[in-house]
């Protein structure tokens, strides 16, 4: 259970946002003031659709999750905890890329505390990420032939993320 635990921790890293450091914008131009805050208008707006793709993200998640389907050789038996898996793949993504705006909305007024708990946020958004993707990948995995095991205990392992854990011990 220790190694799948890891392994959906490196699938969810992979496909999740990465918490940016903050870096301010000189503001030299009147230009590159309306630039910015076109671009900002345009974030805003993309995510206030639902339905609309708002990160490149989205986009990387969705290979990575047909990717992993072609990987685990999902059957169609296992379809229904399948498109758990994948949802919930999906719906971390959109919460994630949530925590991450918020930490980069008040780039150039937040405090160095302000930012801490900024990413503070963001890191413990990708844990219970984590969480949730383990509880829907839990199901799947118990009805998963033992070869199809052996594979995905393989392709989570193959994440880097294993080696990564037993160096420190």
């Amino acid at each position: 259970m220790k190694k799948l635990a890891i392994a959906l921790a490196s699938t969810l890293l992979i496909t999740s946002a990465y918490a940016k450091s903050p870096v301010p914008v000189p503001a030299s131009t009147s230009a590159s003031a309306s630039a910015s805050a076109s671009a900002k208008a345009s974030v805003a707006e993309s995510n206030a659709d639902p339905m609309r793709p708002n990160s490149k993200r989205d986009a990387n998640n969705e290979k990575h999750i047909k990717d992993l389907h072609d990987k685990l050789k999902i059957t169609a038996a296992e379809e229904t905890l399948w498109s758990t898996v994948a949802q919930t793949m999906r719906d971390n993504v959109a919460e994630i890329d949530k925590a991450v705006d918020k930490r980069e909305s008040p780039i150039g007024t937040a405090s160095a505390i302000d930012d801490l708990n900024a990413y503070a946020n963001v890191a413990q958004g990708h844990a219970d990420s984590v969480k949730k993707l383990a509880l829907a990948f839990a199901p799947l995995y118990a009805a998963m032939s033992d070869a199809q095991k052996k594979l995905a205990d393989e392709v989570f392992l193959q994440r880097g993320h294993h080696n990564m854990m037993s160096k420190g011990k």
